[in-house]
């Protein structure tokens, strides 16, 4: 069976865990190369070795979303070992939730560096070689880029900024010849429930969110790769997220009376749900 992406080469940031990783794997599945891209130089390496046992092709590219000179140092060094790049998937992001009179506009500004501004740089530094192979770029926002949530309003915030940015980059690109793809998950296994506001992982922390409603990590990688194959505009990851953005777009007044009446209209319920201790939460 011929593979979707044979040849190609595929620059993924935050790849050392969660959507990124599995990411990675689906991709060397189908016959990519892969270049990881993340902070954690040792997961990276542990990720790249996985792949390699598989039989694909990878490479381990550690740099900081937020330095626009590390990115493009990894971008350079993706291109020298696979001679270009035509898939690009700005992933890396974290979530700061709480009420928000508990929460202060540096809170705001951290969580746009990395989610808004950490995806914009990614743009910027891939984009030429996007051009030259009139490539695919992907953009990740979430199900919260497309309607509002309690507790979260940085997160949902610089998550409806990426949703923006990809309906504008989706004109503009298309003069470069490159395709854009706004994915939209909605809870999915990883770590972003987890790690506390500061982007730190908490280790041993539950994950708050039911069993029966997150899905697979592998099932959500599989999900993007084919909306990247096909370059559709929108991919909603996940039924649940599926059925949240439909009614958010078509039923809003509903939709926003279930999100309150599912809380009760109590701001600490949602709180500790997210955070499933004392240390801070994120979505």
């Amino acid at each position: 069976m011929a593979k979707r992406f044979e040849g190609q080469t595929v620059f993924i940031t935050g790849a050392s865990s969660g959507i990124g990783a599995e990411l990675s794997r689906a991709f060397a599945r189908e016959g990519a190369n892969v270049a990881l891209a993340a902070r954690r130089a040792d997961i990276l390496r542990a990720n790249v070795e996985a792949i390699h046992q598989e039989g694909g092709r990878a490479l381990a590219v550690a740099c900081d979303v937020h330095d626009r000179a590390s990115l493009d140092a990894a971008v350079a060094a993706t291109v020298e070992a696979f001679g270009g790049i035509d898939v690009a998937v700005a992933n890396a992001g974290f979530g700061v939730s709480g009420a928000f009179w508990k929460l202060t506009p540096d809170d705001f500004r951290r969580q746009f560096e990395t989610n808004f501004f950490g995806v914009l740089n990614t743009v910027y530094a891939v984009m030429p070689h996007l051009e030259k192979s009139k490539g695919r770029l992907g953009l990740v926002s979430s199900v919260l880029g497309r309607l509002g949530a309690p507790a979260t309003a940085p997160y949902c915030a610089s998550k409806f900024a990426v949703c923006g940015l990809a309906e504008s980059l989706y004109f503009d690109l298309a003069e470069k010849g490159i395709t854009v793809t706004c994915i939209n998950p909605g809870i999915v296994a990883s770590n972003i429930r987890m790690t506390g506001n500061d982007g730190v992982l908490r280790e041993g922390r539950p994950d708050p969110a039911p069993a029966w409603i997150i899905v697979p990590t592998d099932r959500a990688a599989r999900a993007i790769v084919t909306a990247l194959y096909r370059r559709q505009f929108e991919a909603v990851i996940t039924g649940h997220g599926k059925a949240a953005a439909f009614f958010a777009r078509h039923f809003p007044r509903t939709t926003r009376w279930l999100m309150r009446a599912s809380t009760g209209g109590r701001m600490e319920s949602v709180e500790k749900a997210k955070r499933g201790s004392s240390a801070p939460g994120k979505e």
